[in-house]
């Protein structure tokens, strides 16, 4: 990293917070505890944090409600929920209560920085909007609106290249079936699940090597997409 990260660790469980504070200041993450989401609430306003883990299922105030005031209080800053669930219900729910992303318990160490970096990554207020993106064999130019892949260009209907450019700026990131659908369409086609799957389908087709395999569309199960980028890996693995 080239800079330190200021992270909040909110969770009941102290032997938890405790493995999570050793390993990520291993990193080079700055480390603060919570035990509750009350506790949080008192000590977000007095400190800068850039991003925060934040349980789901905590006595008291719960994860979720925790986390509208957080957002709230503070709109830019990371929230990763921590869940032992994976239910559809649950990550739907954490989302729309602000989270950036979420992981299950148990969790590999690697996933959860590589999935906190993306966050930072994607809330960097101190990066300048930019005009072009490269995932990979990928190059997106937003202001042209021109896809190449592998250098020659791919042809995409306005709608497909809407759908990839929002994607894309929130690599790393899932998003939901209703806030693509929200975002692309519409509020009127929020349920239209098919829709959007039938759009994802022709996008494989164009940019995947092989669409029964994809690895910049993924699909997140029961909640939406995510689009990865093959290139972090490199960056990722040169930090563990």
């Amino acid at each position: 990293m080239t800079r330190q990260f200021n992270v909040l660790v909110i969770d009941d469980e102290p032997p938890l917070r405790s493995v999570l504070r050793t390993s990520l200041s291993a990193r080079g993450f700055v480390v603060e505890e919570a035990g509750s989401g009350e506790l949080a609430l008192e000590i977000i306003p007095q400190r800068a944090f850039d991003i925060i883990l934040l349980d789901i299922n905590m006595p008291g105030m719960g994860g979720l409600e925790a986390c509208r005031r957080i957002r709230t209080l503070t709109p830019h800053i990371g929230i990763v929920m921590v869940t032992v669930r994976d239910a559809e219900r649950d990550v739907v729910r954490a989302l729309d209560a602000g989270a950036d992303d979420y992981i299950t318990k148990p969790f590999r160490f690697g996933e959860l920085v590589a999935r906190m970096h993306a966050v930072l990554r994607r809330r960097d207020p101190g990066e300048a909007p930019v005009a072009a993106l490269q995932a990979g064999n990928l190059e997106i130019d937003f202001e042209r609106r021109v896809l190449r892949r592998a250098g020659k260009v791919v042809h995409l209907t306005p709608t497909e290249f809407e759908l990839l450019a929002l994607l894309m700026k929130n690599q790393g990131m899932p998003l939901t079936h209703a806030r693509l659908l929200n975002s692309i369409w519409g509020p009127e086609y929020r349920e239209q699940l098919e829709y959007l799957r039938s759009y994802v389908r022709a996008l494989r087709k164009k940019i995947e090597d092989d669409p029964s395999r994809p690895k910049y569309i993924l699909t997140e199960p029961w909640l939406g997409y995510r689009f990865h980028n093959p290139s972090q890996n490199d960056a990722i693995d040169s930090q563990q």
